[in-house]
């Protein structure tokens, strides 16, 4: 865990020289009743789980547009409260079983138990056929880490098998990339990413619970159904897939290569590890039934009364999974907490807003889709600004809040990145909590969500909530509390909202320090920066 204590001459100096003392003052309180009535209404079986290209798109986007237009925000492109963001949504239904035949043995894998398998190519059918699999260990390419996991290898034809998060993730060694905190090249899409500029014919990812932070549960009802993705001419694997940690094992005992004390994660983790035939072949194929439509950001503006072409936007993913898999019955996967949590209160917020002293900047409001299928709807918007980056102040996101009441904590994800702490601290600390880094960066949460695709842009963004202590809960019992929606409502049907056991005050005390935050940049004329320890700094200074 980082030392926030480096931060305090600096945070004492910004205060004196940054923060406002009357914001306080004109700062009113969000409605926790407005953000009960969103999320009740937001995750609840009317809305078919907020997938996009479904009726539960039509009817949360219409309900959204209703919601900002009652308050009296002005439509936040041009004339429009909509961005659309042109998607493909490719149905893949992959063969029962997929085939690993070796010189003595084949071994069959079971669609759903031991592997998932997508494309994102356009095309009705794509399939490996004998194709030869090749250990890539975490399947990385870091230049300034002296990393190559696909140095030395003819990729065509090939199939990558790789691991999930990145070398650094248990080892022991802060210097390894980042040490236990994940990076960007842990992350399933930078790898499905690498491996289409290897020019490679597949990737597997071995799944592994603690190092993807979800168990094999997730990845059979994320990686199953229809998937979206933004129209690119980006080279791609023609198939990309999971296995489970347990045919992995299969695999590497079948493998006619010799690993020391089966040792295959230790082996990668080596600066010098070069990627190997594993001696095997894989064939599995995909059918796709193909769709191209248009999904939508909903997009919501309060003009500043002074310095209206500057903006702080506030930001959450509308969707979530649909109508999936049936599980005890239930097939609808409402997304309580992920994300109509976030959505309402971004809601709550614009009402604040609305019913308070006018900012001087603008205040945008924007409701992403498709951040299920990969961040697409930021990630369009990132490529399409409605709003100059250069003139956008700041990103305050919010995605999957949940607590059992008010919490002592506000955990930053990402922290260490830019001045957006500071402005956290100072409001939390009004509040009478604490700011800390994440306890569990190894996750790679920073990555997860739509935040990120601002910062890529330059724009400095806050992603927190209150997640480790609370006022009446121990750091044990939310810790456990924490866990045992991972295993049992994440990405599942039984992440719905049930007013009988449901606290909000914590989620109301989040909102609250977000909107804090937002109306003291608001009303400044400052822009807060980027560390020169962020990677992230290079695209604000460009």
């Amino acid at each position: 865990m980082k030392d926030i204590k480096v931060y305090a001459i600096a945070l004492l100096g910004f205060c004196l020289l940054g923060c406002d003392e009357n914001v306080e003052d004109t700062a009113i309180e969000v409605s926790e009743a407005t953000i009960q009535k969103h999320i009740e209404a937001l995750s609840s079986d009317d809305f078919l789980g907020r997938k996009p290209f479904t009726e539960g798109e039509v009817k949360t986007t219409e309900y959204l547009k209703k919601e900002f237009s009652k308050l009296g925000l002005q439509p936040g492109n041009g004339d429009s409260f909509f961005q659309d963001v042109p998607l493909v949504e490719i149905t893949g239904t992959p063969s029962e079983t997929m085939s690993i035949t070796g010189a003595s043995e084949t071994i069959d894998l079971n669609y759903g138990k031991d592997f998932v398998a997508l494309t994102l190519k356009r095309e009705e059918q794509v399939s490996l056929e004998d194709s030869e699999l090749v250990f890539a260990g975490y399947g990385i390419v870091a230049p300034e880490y002296g990393w190559n996991d696909y140095e030395g290898i003819d990729w065509e034809g090939k199939t990558a098998v790789v691991l999930v998060n990145d070398p650094g993730f248990k080892s022991n060694d802060s210097t390894l990339f980042k040490g236990n905190e994940m990076t960007y090249y842990g992350r399933w899409t930078y790898k499905y990413e690498e491996a289409g500029r290897q020019g490679a014919a597949g990737v597997i990812i071995i799944h592994e619970t603690e190092a993807a932070s979800y168990g094999w549960n997730v990845v059979e009802s994320s990686w199953s159904g229809s998937k979206l993705n933004l129209e690119s001419d980006a080279p791609v694997a023609d198939v990309q897939g999971w296995i489970s940690n347990e045919s992995a094992a299969k695999l590497f005992e079948a493998s006619n290569t010799v690993i020391e004390n089966k040792d295959y994660v230790g082996l990668a983790r080596n600066k010098n590890f070069k990627p190997f035939s594993l001696g095997l072949k894989v064939s599995v194929s995909i059918t796709n039934t193909i769709k191209r439509d248009v999904s939508k950001n909903v997009v919501a503006l309060l003009p500043g009364t002074e310095r209206k072409d500057e903006y702080i936007i506030y930001s959450g993913h509308w969707d979530h999974l649909g109508v999936g898999k049936p599980v005890q019955n239930d097939s609808i996967y409402n997304g309580a907490v992920d994300n109509a949590s976030g959505t309402a209160c971004l809601l709550g917020i614009a009402e604040a807003f609305k019913n308070g002293e006018q900012p001087k900047r603008s205040i945008v409001f924007i409701a992403v889709t498709a951040e299920e299928q990969g961040l697409l709807g930021s990630g369009y918007y990132s490529e399409h600004p409605i709003y100059d980056p250069k003139k956008t102040v700041a990103n305050i996101n919010m995605d999957a809040l949940s607590s059992p009441g008010k919490m002592k904590d506000l955990t930053i994800t990402g922290f260490g990145h830019s001045e957006m702490d500071e402005y956290a601290k100072t409001e939390a600390e009004a509040q009478g909590r604490y700011i800390i880094p994440d306890p569990e960066a190894e996750k790679g949460y920073f990555y997860r969500s739509d935040h990120f695709n601002f910062a890529k842009i330059g724009i400095p963004a806050l992603y927190a909530s209150g997640s480790y202590e609370g006022f009446d809960y121990s750091i044990e019992e939310i810790k456990q509390l924490n866990d045992t929606y991972r295993i049992n409502r994440y990405h599942q049907p039984l992440d719905e909202y049930d007013p009988e056991t449901t606290k909000l005050d914590g989620i109301q005390l989040d909102a609250q320090l977000f909107y804090n935050v937002g109306l003291r940049l608001s009303n400044e004329d400052y822009f807060p920066k980027w560390y020169d320890t962020s990677e992230f700094k290079a695209a604000r200074d460009k």
